[in-house]
């Protein structure tokens, strides 16, 4: 799955985490608990299974979304698409294996009427926003890591 490249606003970004690839995939894929650890969530539900076409609704600062499930590719890729007040995004989380853990790497894409209105800070909106979630969900991941590490 791939964003929209023609869209007025993108956004990208990877971090190297310390966790396994599926470490990482258990945190995204439980889209339930996204607010238990991305500050920038404050609800998120699931409507169905994790698969391709599976809504889910979230709420991330003023916006209430709707999203549909495009990709899910168990420890690989998970992808969507959504709608909120007059923005459609798209949304790609992709992990790869590293020596050292996992590369974590997410690209978003926003098009609409606010988009074109206000440019500039939407794209520095999105920008943060791709910034913190990845800070968000590195320091999850490997939190939870240490902890199977101790225990084990």
């Amino acid at each position: 799955m791939d964003i929209d490249h023609s869209a007025p606003i993108t956004s990208r970004g990877s971090i190297e985490i310390a966790a396994t690839p599926l470490q990482v995939w258990a945190i995204i894929a439980d889209i339930d608990r996204w607010p238990s650890w991305n500050t920038g969530v404050d609800k998120a539900s699931l409507e169905g299974p994790l698969q391709p076409g599976t809504t889910f609704r979230w709420k991330a600062g003023p916006g209430r979304i709707t999203s549909v499930l495009r990709s899910v590719e168990t420890s690989r890729e998970l992808g969507w698409t959504g709608k909120t007040m007059g923005i459609d995004a798209v949304h790609v989380w992709r992990l790869e294996p590293t020596q050292s853990g996992a590369r974590l790497s997410t690209d978003e894409s926003w098009r609409g009427w606010p988009v074109r209105l206000m440019r500039k800070r939407m794209q520095r909106a999105l920008d943060e926003a791709i910034a913190v979630g990845l800070g968000d969900l590195k320091a999850e991941a490997e939190r939870r890591a240490r902890a199977t590490d101790r225990a084990a």
